[in-house]
């Protein structure tokens, strides 16, 4: 391996003969400088990447690994420069440090090849940290939406990304922003919710935490890769216009706004169109329509899967041309599509060379502002150069334990929490003792160490049985697995219910164990029928539940499991959505009682695994059972649901104003009163609906929400800013409008739990609104 780097140092940073590498200069200047310069290989070079450390044989890390054979070692793939490195990090299980100084050694590589020394960037998975062997697991995403704490949530993004810049990864494959449409979809619990504004503002909390840190967030999977049909992962998608543009959208148009460096494409196809090919999506939508300026990335191996799973392109050129014309900028995790594929494409005509331009353009501008393109800029990450690299440090820790805690969500009480001091308690179930159930798809445990059991898990981590003992050292505690994840062995069943028998009180912690393409019960590619617990879980359950004991039921898993059925025999229930690393800590304070409940569903908790086909946010025709239809579709637990161990109240909901012109904004407040003996936090919820419109419209959507910490008796004001374009809808005829008309206000605990109700009228014209002004509803709360 070649790992000198030319030598520039007799080159000024204003040299005329490399004008882009004088920071100095303007952005556009330095990159025209040196486009001009570029040959048309080493252009369609820096729109292509590789990925040095996959391993075939391997576990299953993307959808192709074990199909596609590498492309070339890193002489061949980087001749003529690079675009990115792929998951130099994220792919095998070294030393953070020895990983380190492997990326430096290519990056001279890449820059020795390359006859202007332009380095790679570097780019790595972060949904649930870092996905590094021995960084900090935090929650899965859909545990972050149960906090609905953006601003921890932005917390949580620059500390991912503070490691990440610190180890020489310039973008992270983060974060998913699909709202939730189907609840077998594997990838649930990678997202933030079913709701698009939830989904939004913690989607762009956690991009611009990343970005604070100097790395690129990616906005995925744009769009509707989470409506497939049937719930199952790479199936076609069947929604509408006007589903994709006011439910799967949004949150991918507000992170735009906001300044996202970087979009990837979903693998789905929508209405017989493969996003990596949309010239409708990536160019009409994301640039022309939102303005973005940022990069376009493929999902990987997405232009091949154009030739053999879409079938709209003959070839390898075909496929390149495509997503090339379309406005997809970079191609991962290699080089088959682009590379040599695009250069032929080029020079035969089959692809305009200005096309390539445009798209090494964006790319270039993104090493510009890295500092990339800088004379003199160090290939050695900055922890190399201080010769640490502690990808789990105790701050982080800390704040995990914080989201794992403020993410916990207590469905139900009716005596069971908090747990006794002192007695016998019985602990069952397949979740209680084994950590990675409480890890999500995307940790580096469960996504590529699931073969690898004499690796550990690279970071400390308590299971829910340990916690719990040391959190109630004077507990008796009796523990039974009762059976396994997924297997359907009963043969432990009679023990699990002799202990349960023989206890005052029993924890019974079920749900499911992350992986991928099947390995797990939850993830990529581990999509499931129907919404029954995995395995012969629910056998378990039911056997507990029939001795008659006090059971307190704990669901950890990365979906909303159809457990509702199952809550009136129990004394208590706790859903928790992957909680990473401090996960077994975090809920043992909550059950405890040493800390309090806060979270609130993100997702509903379906009565029935098969009679609830909708998400909250439905039309009329979805809301309730009716003499027309055998099938209750309502939940066991609404969204936005949560308990907590004291009381609160919300009411005096008021508006500054009744009539509102269609293009201007009022206020709402709202009080809210903890009325019980202990300290805690209320989410409240502001949500709105259209009783009248041209188009049938949500039963209730979420308009705004604050999470307020209030002391015994203490009161507070919250006041929502509302502006009318979060009132829009697309209309009759394809336009984003505001329409005149009566605009109903409630406001409460949860979707299905909102006693305050007022309302606004709409006055004027109708108004277009394909631009949107302004994405979230700003908020104050004032205490006293």
């Amino acid at each position: 391996m070649t790992t000198t780097t030319p030598d520039h140092t007799d080159l000024s940073p204003a040299d005329d003969d490399r004008p882009w590498a004088d920071p100095a200069r303007p952005v556009d200047e330095r990159v025209e400088a040196l486009l001009a310069r570029l040959t048309l290989e080493e252009k369609v070079a820096q729109l292509s990447s590789t990925w040095e450390d996959v391993e075939p044989a391997g576990p299953e890390v993307a959808p192709g690994t074990s199909l596609f054979d590498p492309v070339g070692d890193l002489d061949e793939t980087a001749r003529h420069g690079l675009g990115q490195l792929t998951r130099p990090y994220g792919t095998i299980p070294r030393p953070a440090l020895e990983h380190a100084r492997l990326l430096a050694a290519r990056q001279r590589q890449i820059m020795a090849q390359s006859r202007f020394a332009i380095p790679a960037m570097a780019h790595d998975e972060c949904l649930t940290g870092f996905t590094a062997y021995g960084a900090t697991i935090y929650p899965t995403s859909l545990a972050m939406a149960a906090t609905f704490d953006p601003a921890l949530i932005r917390r949580v993004g620059a500390a991912i990304g503070a490691d990440m810049a610190a180890a020489g990864v310039h973008q992270g494959l983060a974060p998913v922003v699909d709202v939730i449409r189907d609840y077998r979809w594997g990838r649930c619990e990678e997202t933030y919710g079913e709701d698009p504004y939830l989904v939004g503002e913690m989607g762009e909390a956690y991009a611009l935490g990343l970005q604070e840190a100097g790395v690129y967030a990616t906005l995925k999977h744009f769009a509707g890769y989470s409506s497939s049909m049937g719930g199952r992962n790479h199936a076609p998608v069947g929604i509408g216009h006007r589903e994709l543009t006011d439910v799967i959208l949004p949150p991918f148009e507000r992170a735009v706004a906001a300044g996202v460096g970087s979009v990837m494409n979903s693998y789905a196809e929508i209405d017989g169109e493969a996003p990596a090919a949309s010239r409708r999506l990536l160019t009409g939508v994301l640039r022309e329509q939102w303005g973005f300026e940022g990069t376009v990335v493929s999902d990987y191996w997405s232009l091949p899967f154009l030739v053999n799973a879409h079938r709209v392109a003959a070839d390898l050129p075909g496929a390149g041309a495509l997503a090339l014309r379309a406005g997809l900028d970079v191609e991962l995790p290699d080089q088959r599509g682009f590379g040599a594929a695009l250069v032929a494409a080029v020079r035969d005509g089959a692809a305009e060379e200005a096309d390539v331009d445009r798209a090494v353009r964006r790319v270039l501008r993104q090493k510009v502002a890295l500092g990339l393109l800088d004379l003199g800029w160090d290939p050695d990450p900055p922890a190399l150069r201080e010769g640490r690299l502690d990808l789990d440090k105790p701050r982080n820790r800390r704040l995990a334990h914080v989201v794992a805690q403020s993410s916990a969500v207590l469905l139900h009480n009716a005596g069971g929490l908090p747990l006794p001091s002192a007695g016998r308690i019985a602990l069952i179930g397949p979740c209680a003792d084994d950590v990675r159930t409480m890890f999500g798809c995307y940790s580096f445990p469960n996504h590529v160490l699931s073969d690898r059991d004499d690796l550990g898990n690279g970071v400390e981590s308590m299971s829910l049985r340990a916690a719990l003992a040391a959190e109630l050292p004077d507990v008796q505690w009796l523990f039974a697995q009762g059976c396994p994840i997924r297997d359907a062995e009963r043969g432990g069943i009679a023990a699990a219910v002799e202990a349960s028998s023989a206890a005052d009180l029993t924890v019974l912690a079920v749900g499911d164990k992350p992986g991928m393409f099947g390995i797990g019960t939850s993830g990529e590619g581990c999509d499931v029928e129907d919404l029954r617990l995995p395995g012969v879980q629910e056998e378990l359950v039911e056997a507990v539940l029939a001795t008659g004991r006090p059971v307190v039921l704990v669901v950890i898993s990365g979906r909303p499991y159809a457990v509702g059925r199952f809550a009136a025999g129990t004394a208590a229930m706790a859903q928790v959505f992957l909680p990473g690393e401090e996960g077994g800590r975090a809920v043992a304070e909550l059950l405890s009682g040493r800390a309090d409940f806060s979270g609130r569903l993100p997702v509903q908790i379906p009565n029935s695994p098969a009679g609830q086909p909708y998400t909250y946010l439905h039309p009329p025709l979805g809301d309730r059972q009716s003499w027309l239809s055998n099938l209750d579709p309502t939940p066991a637990f609404p969204f936005g649901h949560g308990l907590s161990y004291t009381a609160f109240e919300i009411h005096s909901l008021v508006t500054d104003r009744q009539l509102v012109p269609t293009d201007g904004d009022f206020e709402v407040s709202v009080k809210v009163r903890n009325t019980g003996a202990a300290p805690g936090a209320e989410t409240v919820q502001l949500y709105f609906t259209d009783p009248v419109a041209q188009v049938t419209r949500p039963v209730r959507a979420l308009l705004a929400f604050a999470k307020v910490h209030l002391e015994p008796g203490e009161e507070a004001t919250v006041r929502f800013d509302v502006h009318t374009d979060r009132l829009a809808f697309t209309g009759l005829d394809g336009r984003r409008i505001v329409e005149p008309g009566e605009i109903l206000l409630h406001a409460g605990s949860s979707s299905g739990d909102t006693p305050n109700e007022v309302s606004v009228q709409l006055v004027g014209e109708q108004r277009d609104a394909s631009v949107l002004r302004r994405h979230r509803v700003p908020t104050v709360v004032e205490r006293g």
